[in-house]
């Protein structure tokens, strides 16, 4: 059988993440494909970079943690297409979260408004979640 947590372990371990991260993280989103983890050098070109907000996600509930606020860029950084993201804490080197981008309802880690961008085109996340496992 595989282990079981309570919903209340589920939310902390979830609400660790934000903590761990810390306030106003630095989000970009990079052309191409993920580097293998998020100890491993970046790749792609950065595309977007949003400074997020103090409290960038939302306390946890159900076993879930979603954004919190309007994550949006006003001029992207360079034209392509949106393939990962990076979330770094506020000093912008110190990765802690990657993962794909789709358009809204592609299934990807986070899901954007649109995948192919133009410099200086406003750019905004629709949707980011975390889900603990284990239930």
């Amino acid at each position: 059988m595989a282990l079981q947590y309570s919903v209340a372990i589920r939310n902390a371990r979830l609400d660790v993440v934000e903590t761990t991260v810390g306030t106003s993280p630095i989000l970009r989103i990079r052309s191409g494909a993920p580097p293998a983890s998020t100890a491993a050098a970046d790749t792609g070109t950065v595309l977007a970079t949003i400074n997020l907000p103090a409290d960038w996600m939302l306390a946890a509930a159900n076993g879930t943690k979603d954004k919190s606020g309007t994550w949006s860029d006003t001029s992207a950084d360079a034209a392509g297409t949106a393939g990962h993201f990076r979330i770094y804490r506020s000093d912008g080197t110190t990765c802690d979260i990657q993962g794909t981008i789709t358009a809204t309802g592609g299934g990807g880690d986070m899901t954007v408004d649109n995948t192919v961008l133009a410099a200086g085109q406003e750019f905004t996340v629709t949707a980011f979640g975390l889900t603990a496992g284990n239930a």
